[in-house]
């Protein structure tokens, strides 16, 4: 049970109602993550800020991301949001499973991203060299690897944030991954 409120439009700074406004509008609704954010009278539009920045990385490798790191960090909030996402962005359902494991048997080239942030995530920021070898042999550059840290470190925030609050997911919930 979460001991954090999620805060309506109405207990939030006029900044963070703007926020909502926007999100309202964009995606239909306020996630009760991003609403969780509105709790401080900057740190939505910090985050909003820093997750929406310009990056190298397709909409579609960040999504490889946010299902291996949040698998990695047990965040069935980020789970459930990033699934819906992700099959948005055009991954199957069994795509989802297989990057939330940290791979893609699917695509070399998004297997080498997705154990590339699944082990980074493990080992806190760690990974194996052949891990990141691997991401340049598939095709993936310098600058590539620095965004995949940021998107890692986005993900992780949000991550953090709902294993903190445990907010209510307000997302279809993600399907549970086969016991090996």
């Amino acid at each position: 049970m979460s001991t954090f409120n999620i805060p309506t439009r109405t207990e939030v700074s006029a900044g963070n109602q703007t926020i909502f406004d926007q999100l309202e509008k964009g995606l239909g609704f306020v996630p009760n993550l991003y609403a969780t954010f509105a709790h401080s009278e900057n740190a939505l539009g910090n985050f909003l800020g820093f997750a929406n920045g310009k990056t190298s990385l397709s909409a579609k490798e960040k999504e490889v991301i946010d299902l291996a790191v949040s698998e990695v960090n047990s965040c069935n909030y980020c789970l459930a949001a990033h699934t819906a996402i992700a099959k948005g962005a055009g991954f199957t359902e069994e795509q989802t499973l297989e990057l939330r494991e940290g791979y893609a048997s699917f695509d070399s080239k998004l297997d080498a991203l997705a154990t590339f942030a699944s082990e980074t995530a493990a080992q806190r920021g760690k990974p194996s060299s052949e891990s990141i070898e691997a991401l340049l042999a598939a095709g993936y550059t310098r600058e590539n690897i620095v965004d995949a840290v940021l998107a890692i470190g986005t993900i992780t925030v949000t991550n953090y944030l709902h294993g903190i609050t445990k907010v209510a997911v307000d997302f279809p919930a993600a399907p549970e991954l086969a016991v090996a």
